[in-house]
């Protein structure tokens, strides 16, 4: 491939940068992901691509190379398996993401929690998962097993989509994220039995997600889009809630019927430990249930019941 022209239509900057095709997108991240564009080239890419922005073509462009070499796991009977990424940690407060799945599993909805860690300055949520007794399976046939069993599995992405994670492993050496950091939000590993939920914190990616996600689901399966907490895919417990969802093609308000600004505290227990005694004690009732956190199960247990709940 002859990546000077695609680079000189892409690096012109934000304004004079003009977007690739749905196809020529797709060729270029294939490349990307099979780790065969040469180094200068592969960062003039990424770095222009990070200055423009994704279009809707692009991003779906982005998303069929990936998911054309992403592998699969056996989804379990009954309900969409609700995928969630991560691949920030905590910050400042507890990350309720664990939870978050934990709770989904009591209600008999299987949970595929994917994702890596590469941040120095937050606490890897791989940490809070040991801290949790959650174990993190060894390949994607485990991963299936314990989704079947305990409606509740953990994976690397690396195992999932090895060339998807070797890109997002250039953030500390290029000092930027890259679109597949993005990308990897819409992972889909067991297509037309998921929901997938693409947690985002920038408002343009609201939109662009927004976008593309009546797309993706037009083709099955289902997804939530939310606003992140420190980039975890949980509500933040004081903010208007952001719930949308998708399923075949449509998009669905899930807001709660009220939805302002709450007063609840934030726990600063970021430590595994720690981290992992508040989610056991919400767990067991003594300790209360966030609100947002109840908003955020209320919206994705209907999108994983699927056409039992009238939505797909």
């Amino acid at each position: 491939m002859d990546y000077a022209p695609l680079i000189k239509e892409i690096g012109r900057g934000a304004r004079g940068a003009r977007d690739l095709t749905r196809e020529q997108a797709q060729a270029l991240f294939a490349a990307l992901l099979d780790g065969t564009v040469p180094d200068l080239e592969r960062g003039a890419i990424l770095i222009a691509m990070r200055i423009k922005g994704e279009s809707l073509e692009e991003l779906l462009g982005f998303v069929a190379a990936m998911q054309a070499g992403a592998a699969r796991v056996a989804a379990p009977a009954g309900p969409r398996t609700v995928v969630l990424p991560t691949f920030n940690g905590a910050r400042k407060q507890a990350n309720l993401m664990p939870l978050v799945a934990l709770l989904l599993a009591r209600e008999g909805i299987p949970v595929l929690i994917h994702g890596r860690h590469d941040f120095d300055s937050r606490v890897s949520p791989f940490e809070l998962f040991d801290a949790l007794g959650l174990p993190v399976a060894a390949s994607t046939a485990q991963a299936g097993e314990q989704l079947a069993a305990d409606r509740l599995a953990i994976l690397p992405t690396a195992a999932l989509h090895p060339g998807l994670d070797a890109m997002m492993a250039l953030r500390p050496r290029l000092g930027l994220r890259n679109s597949s950091h993005s990308v990897a939000k819409l992972l889909d590993p067991m297509p037309g039995r998921s929901v997938r939920v693409v947690a985002v914190t920038h408002p343009e990616y609201v939109d662009s997600m927004g976008q593309a996600l009546p797309v993706l689901s037009a083709e099955g399966g289902a997804a939530l889009l939310m606003r992140a907490s420190e980039g975890e895919a949980y509500l933040h417990l004081r903010r208007k809630a952001h719930l949308q969802g998708f399923a075949d093609g449509q998009a669905l308000d899930l807001n709660p019927a009220s939805n302002e600004d709450l007063d609840w505290p934030l726990s600063l227990a970021c430590e595994p430990a720690e981290n992992a005694a508040l989610i056991r004690a919400i767990l067991a009732g003594t300790a209360p249930l966030p609100p947002r956190i109840a908003d955020q199960i209320a919206a994705l247990l209907p999108l994983a019941r699927g056409a039992g709940e009238g939505l797909g």
